[in-house]
């Protein structure tokens, strides 16, 4: 993955890889099949409190340096260093995802077109390579997403051409990954994002050249079938892209049109169909889309801007900016995530190599923390939180 600001053009895009290991969550749909580690982790206590916070960490892909910083994140929402922090992984890591099992990290290097698989100690959120890492992708591996049942991980190969796939791997119990018969499968032209849906049976890849976004059912051995329709209009170099925690709404970052696509996830068939008023504005270029665990609100980092733009989600799934929108942030502000606590968000800047940190206000709107922006490794990309729940880092659910 290569520095999001210096992208201004479609073919530029298509040499270039990019991911955010996007939050969504609690809430189930109808029917849903969310198991239940990852319902379960955001629930209240009568008070509001969210139970199982006290020890969280973030973890973040640093394509120049190499590597993947770990933190601990701290009641106030500061980061700090976890003991032996950054981690080796292959060349240029652009995506970092955790296994809603809580026990294993994913990092797709740009690079080096392999992932990489970490064990996470819980204990003290320090990596461990498990045995066999790095494992064989596509031509520049970008995004990363895991399935909601912890059973598959998918990564968007953006290639070069027309050549962009998605290759589907099966995640064995010690963390290593093999590939599902089949794989890689066809994508459009650009692929660089991957999301899985939070009922299981979806994937969303935004095709970046191509100005669309590929569906695919996902099938009882993690293998890809588009969705009948596939793929589906998005706006000019669409980006990133989330599900709701509900899995009725689905988002897409649209970098060159300088806007947010949202869609109306069909339950049965996996189809899009755009939400009355879409596209909604954002600042120029936006990049990843984050959607808050409790599926309130939407943040999208703008990387021509240097700014995060701040959405409530309405009924029917429209997007109404959120007073203030957008904030402030640094040079190539452009990937994040939403702590397990719903408390806080962390945007990472690519270009200043920083990571602004925010509290998240009753409506939405982003306070800086104290501290912010904290130090980051070189070229920072997606960032992937996750709490400490019986012994497990679980992350947010998709």
């Amino acid at each position: 993955m290569k520095n999001p600001v210096a992208l201004s053009t479609a073919a530029a895009i298509a040499a270039v890889a990019v991911l955010s290991a996007c939050s969504s969550g609690a809430a189930q749909a109808p029917n849903s099949t969310i198991p239940s580690y990852a319902v379960n982790q955001s629930q209240t206590s009568a008070t509001g409190a969210r139970s199982d916070a006290a020890v969280e960490f973030a973890y973040e892909a640093n394509e120049g340096s190499t590597n993947v910083s770990a933190y601990k994140i701290e009641s106030d929402g500061a980061l700090t260093a976890v003991r032996g922090s950054p981690f080796a992984a292959g060349s240029a890591p652009s995506g970092v995802a955790i296994a809603p099992t809580g026990k294993f990290a994913f990092v797709s290097n740009d690079g080096s077109n392999n992932t990489s698989a970490f064990s996470i100690d819980a204990a003290s959120g320090a990596l461990t390579q498990v045995r066999g890492s790095p494992f064989s992708a596509g031509t520049q591996p970008s995004g990363v997403a895991v399935d909601p049942m912890g059973k598959f991980a998918y990564v968007a190969n953006v290639g070069a051409g027309s050549s962009s796939n998605v290759s589907a791997y099966r995640i064995e119990s010690n963390g290593a990954l093999t590939q599902v018969k089949g794989s890689p499968f066809a994508a459009g032209t650009g692929a660089q994002y991957v999301a899985a849906d939070p009922s299981g049976k979806f994937v969303y890849v935004p095709n970046a050249v191509s100005n669309n976004v590929s569906a695919y059912k996902i099938a009882s051995n993690g293998a890809l079938t588009p969705v009948k329709g596939s793929p589906f209009a998005a706006g000019t170099e669409p980006f990133g892209v989330a599900v709701d925690p509900t899995a009725k709404f689905a988002y897409v970052s649209n970098y060159g049109s300088a806007n947010v696509s949202a869609y109306t996830v069909n339950a049965t068939s996996g189809a899009l169909t755009p939400v009355k008023g879409s596209p909604f504005a954002a600042a120029t270029q936006p990049c990843s889309v984050i959607v808050d665990p409790n599926g309130k609100f939407i943040y999208v980092p703008n990387a021509g801007s240097s700014s995060v733009s701040a959405y409530a989600i309405k009924s029917g799934g429209a997007l109404t900016p959120v007073k203030g929108s957008p904030f402030a942030a640094e040079a190539g502000a452009c990937y994040g995530a939403v702590d397990s606590s719903d408390k806080f968000v962390y945007v990472g800047n690519s270009t200043a190599s920083s990571i602004s940190g925010y509290q998240i206000g009753s409506n939405g709107a982003l306070k800086p923390l104290k501290g912010s922006p904290f130090g980051a490794g070189t070229t920072p990309a997606v960032i992937a939180t996750c709490r400490v729940t019986s012994g497990k880092c679980i992350p947010p659910p998709l």
